[in-house]
């Protein structure tokens, strides 16, 4: 058994094998990269978290044994290019095991992580469920019971912690897939802190040591202006230095601060990204006719959300107002071709454009 389980994965794919993903994503390979290095232990956190829920195991277990054969074989499928029938099986894998909401927010955290958009991140993660499946069946050394499992995830949990890029924990912190991880995820993240506390004590540091060359530099008060230039310029220069280079793991900037969407307890500003991150993850996952009545009583579950985010909606004040449109607007440029690309394929139609058109109309009233 290998000693690191995401080590074990992140290397039966080859620089080959990403470029095969990459091309079929239409992005750069280290854009691919990045995302698969935040993906697989993002999913194995995720898996762990299963394990720890009553029949979690089990139906990991389950799930394993029927993701579609053998790890050879999954890895055969990538390289000869079959990655269509690899992410049938990926986006079954994940709506069965995380569930919509969940997957969905997979999908966002490496997206948020590598810069994809939410399309290719749902495409990736998708592909790369089944082979972290099968690479969790190959360690188990053929146990794939629960307890087997179980204890194989649970051993692996501090290095999936290490793993995970800060950007992704923070990304995933409030949705409960890490909860498995427990103070091994504490550690990781007290790590980072402590880092970034040292690199701000050092940017300290270099600002008085630049004020106090200026001071010595500078014979008179007329000049007490070039004391402050000085000290910025140098506290630019270390702050550069420790966070302007490339980085394999840039965790993404916080968006400009708005009104609260919160109204009657309810916070809507959440509840819509999570529904479109929702419907974004299900439609990608819409191949035929089959998968599309398998995803009709997502659909409505999402469209009954809307109805309550709608309802609490009406309680809200002009500028709330003008912050959900701000909000949803932006995204219904790729959900709208999400659904024509999803309403084009042969027989889907007849099933899911009544539920797609009701889908449209809530947003566009979320969105006016």
């Amino acid at each position: 058994m290998a000693s690191n389980l995401v080590s074990y994965i992140a290397q039966m794919l080859t620089p080959d094998m990403i470029a095969r993903i990459a091309s079929a994503l239409g992005l750069d390979s280290s854009k691919v990269q990045g995302a698969v290095s935040a993906a697989i232990p993002a999913v194995l956190a995720g898996l762990s978290g299963v394990a720890t829920q009553p029949g979690g195991a089990q139906k990991i277990a389950v799930t394993a044994r029927q993701s579609g054969g053998s790890l050879d074989n999954l890895i055969g499928m990538l390289s000869g290019g079959d990655q269509t029938t690899l992410a049938q099986n990926g986006s079954q894998i994940i709506s069965s095991l995380f569930g919509a909401k969940n997957g969905g927010a997979l999908a966002s955290a490496i997206g948020g992580v590598s810069g994809m958009d939410q399309r290719a991140s749902g495409s990736l993660l998708a592909t790369l469920a089944p082979l972290v499946l099968g690479g969790l069946a190959r360690q188990s050394g053929g146990d794939l019971s629960a307890n087997g499992i179980a204890g194989l995830l649970a051993s692996q949990k501090d290095n999936i912690a290490a793993a995970l890029p800060p950007g992704a924990r923070e990304l995933l912190g409030g949705t409960g897939l890490l909860s498995a991880l427990g103070a091994s995820a504490q550690t990781a993240a007290t790590s980072a802190s402590q880092a970034a506390g040292s690199a701000a004590a050092a940017a300290s540091s270099v600002g008085a040591a630049g004020q106090r060359a200026a001071a010595a530099a500078a014979p008179s008060g007329s000049r007490s202006w070039l004391y402050w230039v000085i000290a910025v310029l140098a506290l630019a220069a270390v702050l550069f230095y420790l966070f302007g280079r490339p980085s394999g793991e840039v965790a993404p900037q916080a968006g400009t601060a708005g009104p609260s969407l919160t109204v009657g307890g309810i916070d809507i500003g959440q509840q819509v990204k999570d529904s479109m991150a929702s419907l974004q993850t299900t439609l990608t996952g819409i191949t035929d006719a089959a998968s599309a009545t398998a995803a009709l009583p997502k659909l409505e579950e999402v469209a009954s959300g809307l109805d309550k985010v709608s309802g609490a909606a009406g309680q809200m004040s002009a500028e709330q107002k003008a912050a959900l449109s701000a909000l949803v607007g932006p995204m219904m440029s790729q959900l709208n071709g999400l659904f024509d690309k999803v309403l084009a394929i042969p027989g889907v139609s007849d099933i899911l454009k009544p539920a797609i058109d009701t889908l449209k109309a809530k947003l566009a009233a979320l969105s006016a």
